[in-house]
């Protein structure tokens, strides 16, 4: 990574699972790396540059009467910065926003796969509808499927509903973020009456906020009556998650639907560009950003089924699944405790590319229409 010219030396601190931080912040000097659920603010008395995840929670307490000039959040949400007393201070800030909006699409569909749920004419209820929400109805509407959003900021998209009608679709998949004040408000905006709303038969897919849905709420209805599929990839009091709930639903994960290694490098490619702005640094030059395709895939299956095993076979959502349900375990059985283990799955989460990283090889039983489905949803 070089510049055009030669920036002034900083002192950078950052969590230490933001991926390609040599590579993006190598050349503006020194990097101290920490664990981010722990950070301190004695780590920051000589920190000219903050880069969290979405785990710290940076506010007065922890960047007060420090040298920080600029926090960057390499995710894409904004509820664990304290943006208003950051710009009070006079503390440039930047999170990255849409940087793994496709990783938690992928995810979406990937999870489908894995529940055998054929996707192809059933209609979608999108909760939510920013850069994930967004890029979702967007791969929906180019493969044809009907959809409705609800979200308060975005009324004049053309697919607006109500949450009422939202909830009434087959598939409901929630990308909302956190808010706890103002007009909209969404705290378990998903509550026990809304999730009563919900079909028989139908799928909730979580991949926003936890809170969002109110956990215990959900708790019972599934101890009750479960009679919808329910996926969680976010949960309320993370990492410390409700292990009664992770055993009640159909499929869990730890907070990893944007966890590919794609959507990881170019949050932090976001966070470099706004510090260059912020501190008025020499433009980076662009890393590479070739997306060479990887070993080929090949399918003897048509329809659907073909589809399903290409998509598990560039990311299967039940090996997080199950790895989630083994720390459980060990934190039931070997007095692990629950939060550190969730932790420790996101720390260690395996290298995970994105579609367009595959080519399909052969597949002589696909038809046009199959392929062309597998082309919309990012296969080569």
């Amino acid at each position: 990574m070089t510049t055009s010219q030669v920036a002034p030396p900083l002192n950078i601190v950052a969590d230490e699972n933001i991926p390609g931080l040599d590579q993006w912040f190598g050349d503006l000097g020194s990097i101290t790396r920490v664990p981010g659920r722990t950070l301190t603010r004695e780590q920051l008395m000589n920190a000219d540059v903050l880069l969290v995840r979405s785990v710290t929670e940076v506010n007065e307490a922890l960047v007060a009467r420090t040298p920080v000039r600029f926090v960057g959040s390499c995710t894409i949400g904004t509820d664990h910065l304290d943006t208003d007393w950051l710009e009070s201070q006079g503390v440039a800030w930047s999170a990255a926003p849409g940087c793994n909006a496709n990783s938690v699409v992928e995810y979406v569909f990937c999870t489908l796969a894995a529940l055998d749920i054929d996707w192809r004419g059933r209609s979608f209820g999108i909760v939510g509808c920013g850069n994930v929400g967004g890029s979702l109805q967007r791969k929906l509407r180019a493969l044809g499927i009907d959809c409705k959003i609800y979200d308060p900021w975005k009324t004049d998209n053309p697919d607006s509903a109500s949450l009422e009608a939202v909830l009434a679709q087959d598939v409901i998949c929630q990308h909302a973020p956190l808010v706890k004040a103002g007009p909209h408000p969404s705290l378990h905006m998903l509550n026990a009456t809304a999730l009563e709303r919900i079909r028989p038969g139908a799928v909730l897919i979580s991949a926003g906020r936890g809170a969002v849905i109110d956990n215990r709420a959900l708790l019972a209805l599934r101890k009750r009556e479960p009679r919808f599929t329910t996926v969680l990839d976010v949960w309320e009091n993370e990492p410390d998650i409700d292990l009664n709930l992770l055993q009640a639903v159909d499929l869990g994960s730890p907070h990893i639907a944007g966890y590919s290694h794609d959507g990881k490098l170019t949050g932090t490619r976001m966070v470099r560009e706004a510090l260059d702005r912020a501190l008025e640094l020499p433009a980076a030059e662009p890393a590479d950003a070739s997306q060479a395709p990887q070993a080929p895939l090949s399918t003897e299956l048509s329809g659907f089924a073909a589809i399903r095993d290409l998509l598990l076979a560039m990311y299967n959502p039940r090996e997080d699944d199950a790895r989630l349900r083994a720390a459980a375990s060990e934190a039931e059985n070997d007095g692990v405790p629950m939060k550190v283990a969730f932790d420790r799955l996101r720390k260690q989460y395996p290298k995970r590319l994105e579609f367009p990283h595959y080519q399909l090889a052969q597949a002589p039983n696909l038809d046009d229409a199959t392929r062309q489905q597998l082309a919309i949803l990012g296969l080569k």
